[in-house]
């Protein structure tokens, strides 16, 4: 007699199981207040490690914030490094590259000859400015600068030749899709960081101040979030809340305000830097950075001790990056977690306890990075040319021969405004 279990599998042996999902964040269907950070069992236990990581990240950013200008560029380099490696290995499977000695390297390639591209443009004139210009050192470094995008378009042409060459049968569209995902990252960590060192060498407080921003927008959306969160934000982020959105946003505002009287008190963080030197900068601040009177209104109460306050003409500047910091920037981190959730991953690495990866703590400063650069471009700066601009443009265009020869131009020109004035 058959066994009943029998007769109802009639091939027990090959039951199939459904694959279950690696998908750490939750699905649609569940509700979002279940996830929601305040009502986490564990959160207390998170937020001790969240904050110790932060100490000490705050610490070393302070830290190379003293140091100066470069070696503010060096940990964004080094940064950038970081953020390439995670990504990289976010597609990356080992067994299709066993069968592709070397392909890991050219995604390497590609990323180095983008960082001789973005960064030999941004540094070469600060590089010529600290050499003399009689020595063999200037007329190399001048010679490599001037040809700069042709080395860098025979670097990469000769990248595209070695992808060509590494095509293998049953194998192209694993390639062809690294390929293109090498791209992608070249342009998001690129276009990042060539402003990112660009503001650093405008003045540090380009740079620190809008960083800062980020910094504290995330710390007080957490905090709030963690003691007041109840209304979900975005089914993206399960565990961003509206109280600690608007929490934050006002925190980050205030700060704005606040630490750009601070910062703009510093010489050496508001001076631009012209040269690759490591020495601390001294210079006149300019009217942004100097202090005006502003008479309180009479609805004031009487009892309030200041009659006028000082204000610098930047923090107003500052407002704008507080706003963009509280209210657009955090799209940053939204972008970036609906992109793990197509990956179905939680984090992009795991380099940072209670963080995640260099890339997670990056979302939202690559945002901003590129907003600080432009605003600064477009309505701090005067759109007029200086003598600075004209003698790099003369320095990096012309010859040895032409500059002697505008030389003389210019002292021909001169003398006569001289003779014709007396």
């Amino acid at each position: 007699m058959q066994n009943s279990n029998s007769t109802n599998s009639p091939n027990p042996g090959r039951i199939r199981h459904r694959r279950r999902s690696t998908e750490v964040v939750p699905e649609d269907s569940k509700a979002n207040g279940s996830h929601l950070l305040v009502d986490d069992r564990n959160k207390y236990r998170s937020m001790w490690i969240r904050a110790y990581s932060s100490i000490w990240m705050i610490g070393g950013f302070a830290f190379v914030i003293y140091m100066g200008h470069l070696y503010i560029t060096a940990m964004v380099v080094v940064i950038q490094i970081f953020m390439a490696r995670e990504l990289f290995n976010l597609l990356r499977k080992p067994d299709e590259e066993k069968h592709l000695p070397g392909f890991r390297l050219l995604n390497w390639h590609f990323f180095f000859t983008g960082m001789l591209f973005v960064y030999g443009r941004l540094l070469s004139q600060r590089l010529v400015n600290i050499m003399t210009s009689d020595t063999f050192l200037y007329w190399l470094a001048s010679s490599l600068f001037k040809y700069q995008m042709a080395i860098c378009y025979f670097l990469y042409i000769s990248g595209f030749i070695w992808f060509i060459l590494s095509l293998k049968k049953k194998m192209y569209k694993y390639q062809f899709g690294q390929y293109a995902w090498t791209h992608m990252i070249l342009i998001v960590v690129f276009a990042q960081s060539s402003f990112t060192v660009a503001s650093i060498f405008e003045g540090i407080f380009w740079f620190l101040l809008p960083a800062t921003l980020i910094v504290i927008n995330d710390i007080a959306a957490y905090c709030f979030g963690f003691f007041f969160g109840r209304t979900p934000l975005i089914k993206l982020s399960p565990k961003k809340t509206w109280e600690g959105f608007i929490g934050a946003s006002v925190a980050t505002i205030i700060s704005a305000f606040v630490l750009a009287n601070i910062i703009g008190r510093f010489p050496w963080l508001t001076c631009p830097r012209k040269d690759l030197s490591t020495g601390w900068l001294h210079c006149d601040p300019g009217p942004l950075f100097k202090p005006e009177l502003y008479t309180l209104p009479g609805w004031f109460p009487q009892w309030f001790p200041w009659k006028e306050v000082s204000i610098m003409p930047v923090q107003w500047h500052a407002l704008c990056l507080g706003l963009f910091a509280s209210i657009i920037a955090p799209f940053g981190g939204f972008f970036a977690s609906g992109f793990k959730r197509a990956f179905k991953i939680k984090d992009f690495g795991d380099s940072i306890p209670g963080h995640g990866g260099i890339t997670d703590r990056m979302d939202c400063q690559m945002v901003m990075a590129v907003f600080a650069y432009i605003y600064h471009q477009s309505f701090v700066v005067q759109q007029s040319l200086s003598v600075d601009r004209i003698l790099e443009q003369i320095l990096m265009s012309l010859t040895f021969e032409e500059q002697q020869s505008l030389y003389l131009k210019l002292g021909e020109i001169v003398q006569d405004r001289l003779v014709g004035r007396s």
